[in-house]
């Protein structure tokens, strides 16, 4: 790590655990991301009364699926970035884990939306519940959300971690007496 003005450097021991977490993590997303699109990419059904039903039907699973597959090319990048370690990339880390985990947020959000609407319908728009006819469907629909949201889980822990690595390497500003006198009255 670098030391000099203004960056203060961590134990070694305290930065080979804080790097093996974050390449667990940015391994454990590439599997979580693409078993979530494969699942979602083959959802679709078809029922002799109503018709197929297929993911790039609605525009929420679509959503979904570009985001798995955006998310599963940035981690294995990272981890591509981090072994070269050609450039300290701790700022672009930090944003870029930042944005996936929103990312994953939004898209999650809006999947879920389409499969509780799947499930429970919305009788004030007079939409009926679809899950009793396409089970198989929803079933899917459900296991590459549990996926997603579980490679959800794995950007926020890295969005923390980045998070500490970037500010950990910057000392608190000084106190002057002004500031004491603020913080006493």
């Amino acid at each position: 790590m670098r030391s000099g003005a203004g960056f203060t450097p961590a134990s070694s021991s305290q930065g080979r655990t804080f790097r093996s977490l974050d390449l667990f993590l940015r391994l454990t997303v590439i599997p979580l991301s693409a078993a979530s699109l494969w699942v979602m990419a083959t959802n679709k059904q078809a029922n002799d009364a109503y018709g197929k039903v297929e993911f790039s039907n609605i525009t929420g699973l679509k959503y979904l699926i570009c985001t798995n597959a955006i998310s599963l090319g940035y981690a294995a990048a990272s981890i591509l970035l981090s072994f070269l370690g050609c450039f300290d990339g701790d700022w672009l880390f930090f944003i870029l884990d930042q944005v996936f985990a929103y990312l994953t947020v939004t898209s999650g959000s809006a999947a879920t939306e389409v499969m509780y609407l799947a499930y429970q319908g919305d009788t004030e728009a007079s939409w009926s519940e679809g899950c009793s006819y396409y089970g198989k469907f929803c079933s899917k629909g459900k296991a590459s959300l549990f996926l997603h949201f579980a490679a959800f889980v794995c950007f926020v822990a890295l969005s923390l971690l980045s998070a500490y690595e970037v500010f950990s390497k910057y000392e608190a500003p000084p106190l002057s007496s002004k500031d004491v006198g603020d913080q006493a009255g």
